[in-house]
């Protein structure tokens, strides 16, 4: 039977000409992780443990599932996102750094507040509002999502971690029910932001595993989802309540000036970790 060390060469080794080096290091780690349920020190310090014939199975499982440049996190069914390890599947995106950038400026921005009323528009796998609901004194929390895949993943993650997350499937550009006007403290949204032109740009893993309605909008019509959250916000913040949006980089000052036609009377434009404009957060 082959050791950690051993399993951990075979899988570098196996999925180098997908991931090169230091990437195919890192995904050789979490695949130990997750199929040896070992943190890293474990694996560290015991490198020269042998693996079971049935862990050794579900390591070529996964070796081929990334050699066909499966992402990791659809191989493993698990995401890491602020401090939760949310299920993840082709029905949902992948939980990015950049919206746990978004996550942690609500958190920082609202930590102490009591009794928040939360949406998230454009759920997904729930990422956003069960971080908040973790890591904030709610009342209510809603995730509004359209695709009922998706749904299913987002309700599972919230039954994992006991978050009264309360889910709608609604299409955003339907009239949104069961929420009274002006009664939100804060709207986060992750809508679909990226052209059909940037496809080109993308890594042909993200285009051929992640579901495409979460992702692209029109060329014609970039700006087609801030348009209708901005709208929606106005109607259901209350006064002083704040909505934040992760944003395509291209597009900051036009959804900031969009947020201040709307009646935002204050909008700002953040920048990520990498210095790209990646968040606009408004105050009504």
């Amino acid at each position: 039977m082959a050791t950690i060390q051993q399993t951990a060469q075979y899988i570098r080794e196996n999925i180098q000409t997908v991931y090169p080096e230091p990437e195919a290091g890192a995904i050789a780690q979490l695949v130990l992780e997750h199929v040896l349920h070992k943190s890293q020190v474990q694996l560290s310090l015991g490198q020269q443990e042998e693996i079971t014939p049935a862990q050794e199975a579900q390591v070529q499982q996964a070796v081929g599932r990334l050699r066909r440049q499966e992402p990791v996190q659809y191989v493993l069914g698990m995401a890491h996102f602020y401090g939760l390890d949310l299920q993840v599947d082709e029905r949902v995106l992948i939980p990015r750094p950049e919206t746990e950038e978004l996550v942690d400026l609500v958190v920082r921005e609202h930590k102490g507040q009591q009794n928040l009323s939360v949406m998230d528009i454009c759920a997904g796998s729930g990422c956003i509002p069960l971080a908040l609901a973790a890591n904030l004194q709610v009342d209510k929390v809603y995730g509004l999502e359209l695709s009922e895949g998706a749904l299913q993943v987002a309700r599972a993650n919230a039954e994992r971690y006991s978050l009264p997350v309360e889910w709608l499937q609604q299409d955003v550009f339907d009239p949104i029910e069961g929420i009274a006007p002006h009664s939100l403290d804060i709207v986060t949204s992750n809508p679909p932001y990226v052209m059909e032109q940037e496809k080109a740009l993308m890594r042909p893993n993200v285009l051929a595993y992640e579901p495409h309605l979460a992702l692209f909008v029109p060329d014609s019509e970039p700006l087609k989802y801030y348009k209708r959250i901005a709208e929606l916000g106005a109607g259901l913040l209350k006064k002083g309540g704040q909505l934040y949006f992760e944003i395509n980089e291209q597009y900051g000052e036009e959804v900031r000036q969009l947020l201040l036609q709307y009646g935002f009377a204050e909008a700002e434009v953040v920048q990520d970790l990498f210095n790209k404009n990646r968040i606009v957060k408004a105050v009504l």
